[in-house]
Order: structure tokens, then C-alpha cells, then sequence
């Protein structure tokens, strides 16, 4: 398939702007729909051709800062071109960094829910979450990123992280009475707001032996593919006691709380990026 030219870019990235606005909104859309209309201005292009292209755009808006439309799973692997027009489109659309601020800023609700166990996933695979960007696309990103970015800011929300803490307190407290573990079931303790939050883990809990949990939560009202931040004690808490450590992701919890769990050291279950560095002079 040819490359996709300059006046194809031009249509899909606002076009997927425009869904985007949408879905933080709250709003009704339909993806089909979007993509028959822009099929009529592209070259001859499949709908799962179209479908790669937006999450091209997904994996652009991350590494911009933005979060990005669920079922458009973040692909990274785009054009130099690609990186340029997302680049020069998120602070002119219309709309879209006041639905983006609006969205992360949003009260945090806590869902009403009866069966938690349903809500367990499986991890995102290593190839979806990989970051394959190249050089050259990463530094033309990384000029024009935005001064703000709004998936670590959503991740400093602390009602939201708190909620989220919760949400992992009822499922353990579940997971412990499926299995025929009463005994422990009052024991998970939620030592962030107990113990306070330098453990470098949220929860205590057990697996059906009797041995330690320590979870550490990381909450996201956005899609299962989202990057979390963590710290340098909770990667070290992680290193020091990998059997007990766990790390607990809550996504898309406004609308479907689900979680998935990992196990271990962080640095060994995930990919680290530096984002910020501690600096002194002398």
C-alpha cells in the first residue's frame, strides 16, 4: 500500500480530532460512520487501513500528552509525516484542549457496582504496548509538546486515585471470598489512607496461602493502553519485594471500571521511560 500523502494526513488527524472531542464529551458518535465519510476523500484506502491510521494517531496523541479515542489502540510504529501534522493540529482544533482539560478535571464518581471479579483483564500484550517510534519522529514530538500534559496530570488527581484504591479494596475483598478465605477478607487494609502513602504500595492484602500482597494502584479514566507513572520508591518497594509486589491498573473508570494486574518488579513487567530527573548543582 502507498504511503499515505500529505492531503490524506490532512483529513484523517481531524477527522479523529473530531471523534475524540466526542467520546470526552460523552457524546454519541460512530466510528463506521467517520470512516465511510473519509474514505470518499482519501486514495483508495480499506477501512483497515483507515483503522491502522487512527492508531497511528492514538500513539502520537500519548506521546504528546493527550489521551486518545478508546479501540483505537495507540500503534507507534507511523511516518515522520504523520508526527508533523498531529504536532501542529492539538492547541488549533477547535475544541479539543478545553474537552481534553475538561475531561481530566472532571469529578471523580465511584461506580456502583455488585460483581467485581468480571472486571479482571488480562495485561496488554507486550507488541501493544511497546513504544517503536522512531528518533526522528520522537524529537519532532517532543519539540512541540505541550507545556501541559494531561495524562500526568489526570494521574495527579487524587480523588480519582483514591477512588481507584478503593475499587482494588472491594475486588481483593471479593477475590478473598471466591476463594473460600474469610479469615483474610477483613484483614485487607488500605494502608495509603491507614499507613499514609510512602510504602511505596496502596494495599495490603493476601493470596490464598496466607502470604503478603502489597498492591500498588494506578487509576486512569481512559483506555487500558494508557501509560501510568511511578515512582522511584514504588519501583524500588517493587525490586526489594517482588514476590509480594503487585501493581494494580484501573482504567476507563468513569464509565467500565476493569483492572489488570502485575506482578513483580516494575522495571521487569513494564518499560521505563525517564520523564523527569532530580537536578542540583554542584
Amino acid at each position: 500500500m502507498a504511503v499515505w500523502s500529505r492531503g490524506e494526513v490532512d483529513a484523517a488527524v481531524p477527522d479523529y480530532f473530531e471523534m475524540l472531542i466526542l467520546e470526552l464529551r460523552n457524546e454519541p458518535y460512530s466510528k463506521a460512520e467517520h470512516r465511510r465519510r473519509l474514505m470518499g476523500k482519501l486514495s483508495n484506502r480499506s477501512e483497515g487501513s483507515i483503522e491502522r491510521k487512527h492508531s497511528n494517531i492514538s500513539a502520537a496523541l500519548v506521546q504528546l500528552g493527550y489521551p486518545f479515542i478508546k479501540g483505537y489502540k495507540p500503534l507507534y510504529n507511523f511516518q515522520r509525516l504523520l508526527a508533523e501534522v498531529v504536532a501542529e493540529r492539538p492547541e488549533s482544533a477547535e475544541g479539543l484542549t478545553q474537552a481534553v482539560q475538561a475531561s481530566v478535571e472532571a469529578p471523580a464518581q465511584r461506580a456502583s457496582l455488585t460483581d467485581f471479579l468480571i472486571r479482571l483483564e488480562d495485561p496488554p500484550l507486550p507488541t501493544e504496548a511497546a513504544h517503536t517510534t522512531s528518533r526522528e519522529v520522537a524529537d519532532i514530538l517532543g519539540r512541540v509538546r505541550s507545556p501541559v500534559n494531561y495524562l500526568e496530570r489526570e494521574a495527579r488527581n487524587a480523588a480519582l486515585g483514591r477512588l481507584g484504591e478503593e475499587f482494588v479494596v472491594d475486588f481483593e475483598r471479593a477475590w478473598l471470598t471466591r476463594l473460600g478465605c474469610d479469615r483474610f477478607v477483613d484483614r485487607v487494609e488500605h494502608v495509603a489512607v491507614t499507613k499514609g502513602d510512602g510504602l511505596g504500595f496502596d494495599v495490603r492484602s493476601f493470596d490464598e496461602d496466607g502470604s503478603d500482597k502489597f498492591i500498588e494502584v494506578k487509576t486512569t479514566a481512559y483506555g487500558k493502553q494508557t501509560p501510568f507513572y511511578v515512582s522511584r520508591n514504588e519501583l524500588l518497594v517493587s525490586k526489594a519485594s517482588p514476590r509480594e509486589y503487585h501493581l494494580y491498573r484501573v482504567f476507563d473508570f468513569r464509565v467500565d471500571p476493569r483492572l489488570y494486574a502485575l506482578r513483580g518488579p516494575i522495571d521487569q513487567a513494564c518499560v521505563l521511560e525517564p520523564v523527569q530527573y532530580s537536578a542540583r548543582v554542584g
